[in-house]
């Protein structure tokens, strides 16, 4: 009985106070370290091939192409960062294709300018070929030189020519010219009177310094209505009105104001031969 109790008390022991057994934990055998340590991309490089992992080589990555630097400084860095040389590359990419656009522009410009140019000129002289401008007729307003009333014509008739093709005086000269020859001032002076006057069609009078007026008649049109006028200016364009029957320019001469002269000797005498 004393046996029995004993086993029992000492069961009841051991469920009452249970016999702590340390924790099982899982353990990897210490290993002795034969040699330097591996560092960086070698160490992993060789723990991947120990663990069977790594089964290629790796390849290296293509290096950038070089960039021009301003000084050593920037060689280096550039060197020592790839992802630095290849930003400097495209900074420098753009700025030669901005250098390249900017330049077409200039070009462009520069020829529109020239294209708008010689048109305006071109303008202006189809305008003073059809105004009958000095240029156009190959003289110039500013010269202080007497000059014929206009170019490329043919002396058709003299002052009071003889014959049954008048039945009064012939006041004047007539130069014959195409229609629209430009007609300009023989002399300096003022244009006193321009427009309709009858059988002399479309007439401009100009009063000289001394009083004579000089009659340009028959134009087609008028270009100087008043206001002085020098030698060349032009003053309207030859034609047939009035009672002219063919383009021609008449020309009269009336010192003071008063009856007609013969044109031919006044004309020379400003050394003018017609």
């Amino acid at each position: 009985m004393a046996s029995t109790y004993t086993e029992s008390t000492a069961g009841t022991q051991l469920l009452d106070h249970p016999v702590e057994a340390e924790p099982f934990r899982h353990r990897l055998p210490r290993q002795a370290r034969t040699g330097a340590p591996l560092l960086g991309v070698t160490a992993m490089t060789a723990a991947l091939g120990a663990t069977g992992l790594a089964t290629a080589p790796a390849q290296a990555a293509p290096a950038p192409a070089p960039v021009t630097a301003t000084d050593g400084a920037s060689d280096g860095l550039l060197a020592a960062d790839p992802g630095l040389a290849l930003a400097a590359r495209i900074l420098q990419q753009a700025d030669g294709q901005r250098t390249t656009t900017e330049e077409s522009a200039r070009l462009a410009a520069a020829q529109e300018a020239e294209a708008k140019h010689a048109d305006r000129q071109a303008g202006a002289a189809t305008t003073a070929a059809a105004a009958g401008s000095p240029a156009a007729a190959g003289s110039t307003a500013d010269r202080s030189a007497p000059a014929l009333p206009l170019t490329g014509y043919r002396l058709t008739e003299q002052y009071a020519p003889a014959g049954a093709h008048w039945a009064h005086l012939h006041t004047g000269l007539d130069f014959a010219a195409r229609t629209g020859t430009p007609v300009t001032a023989v002399t300096g002076g003022t244009v006193t009177a321009a427009g309709w006057s009858g059988a002399h069609g479309y007439r401009v009078v100009q009063t000289l310094p001394d009083g004579t007026e000089v009659w340009y008649c028959h134009l087609s049109r008028i270009a100087a209505a008043s206001g002085p006028v020098a030698p060349g200016t032009v003053l309207g364009a030859v034609g047939a009105t009035g009672s002219a029957t063919t383009p021609h320019l008449h020309l009269e001469v009336r010192p003071a104001g008063g009856a007609p002269v013969d044109p031919l000797p006044w004309l020379q005498q400003l050394g003018l031969q017609p």
